[in-house]
């Protein structure tokens, strides 16, 4: 999750794991949490979500522990990089902003079912992008072998996180499991994710994301309501935008689509469908 997520949920009183692939910048965020003191604690954990066998560690490091887990935020994320393959071959975007979260959240799902419980389920939270309503799922090529387009690579993955907390909420309601999973756009946010505009577009994004885009902790506030906002308590299957609930694009609510998507997923990660 979030620097900014992390620090609001520590300063709740939770034990705050803030996991990702910049060793650095974790360890000084955990520093920063720990200086405002509170009666959270916040540790750092090093994941690489594009590498399936960093998400097996750490899945498996975590359930080690024998920790409860009652709130997962799949925040990770990269916007219009060049064409890349990580190490197991797939495109970079789709396996960083979905296929990593995708496999990650089902390896703990267990311990998340496990913890929630009546009036306090666990939460899941997928951090999606209006950008989704652009999306196509190219079922044939997620990949994007064939005709490789940065935009069209990151809207599909952000539709794919879509399809996925609509599939993943159904199959748990169903089971009757007390866990909720949410999707949630927090706008256009000054971040490091625009860092892969081309030059002209980086010039012209700083006097607007001054006016127009969320600080950091603006972001993150539309992320705690999913998080831990007691009117989202037993609340699923949402898209949220700027606290609101919004309809999503009219394809992510396609079940053929969103099981088809399952599937496959499960297949390219080696997991045993459900």
């Amino acid at each position: 999750m979030g620097f900014e997520t992390a620090r609001h949920l520590a300063s709740l009183g939770m034990h705050v794991f803030i996991v990702g692939n910049e060793r650095e910048e974790g360890a000084e965020a955990v520093k920063k949490i720990q200086k405002e003191g509170g009666e959270g604690k916040a540790e750092f954990v090093f994941l690489d979500l594009t590498s399936l066998k960093s998400v097996r560690q750490f899945a498996q490091s975590f359930k080690n522990k024998g920790l409860p887990l009652h709130l997962l935020v799949n925040n990770a994320g990269t916007m219009l990089v060049p064409e890349r393959r990580t190490e197991d071959g797939f495109e970079f975007h789709f396996c960083l902003n979905y296929l990593g979260h995708f496999l990650l959240t089902n390896l703990l799902l267990d311990v998340l079912k496990k913890s929630g419980r009546p009036g306090r389920c666990s939460r899941i939270v997928n951090m999606s992008s209006a950008t989704h309503y652009a999306g196509v799922m190219q079922m044939d090529d997620l990949n994007r072998r064939k005709h490789y387009s940065s935009h069209g690579a990151y809207a599909q993955s952000k539709l794919a996180l879509v399809l996925f907390t609509y599939y993943l909420q159904e199959q748990l309601t169903a089971g009757g499991y007390h866990v909720i999973v949410n999707a949630v756009d927090p706008g256009m946010v000054d971040t490091a994710l625009y860092d892969n505009l081309w030059t002209l577009a980086q010039m012209l994004k700083k006097p607007v994301a001054k006016i127009l885009f969320r600080t950091p902790a603006e972001g993150a506030s539309i992320t705690l309501l999913a998080a831990a906002a007691s009117e989202f308590e037993g609340i699923g299957s949402c898209y949220l935008y700027n606290g609101e609930k919004r309809p999503s694009a009219k394809v992510s609510y396609d079940p053929e689509l969103q099981a088809k998507l399952w599937k496959k997923s499960c297949d390219l990660v080696g997991l045993q469908k459900a």
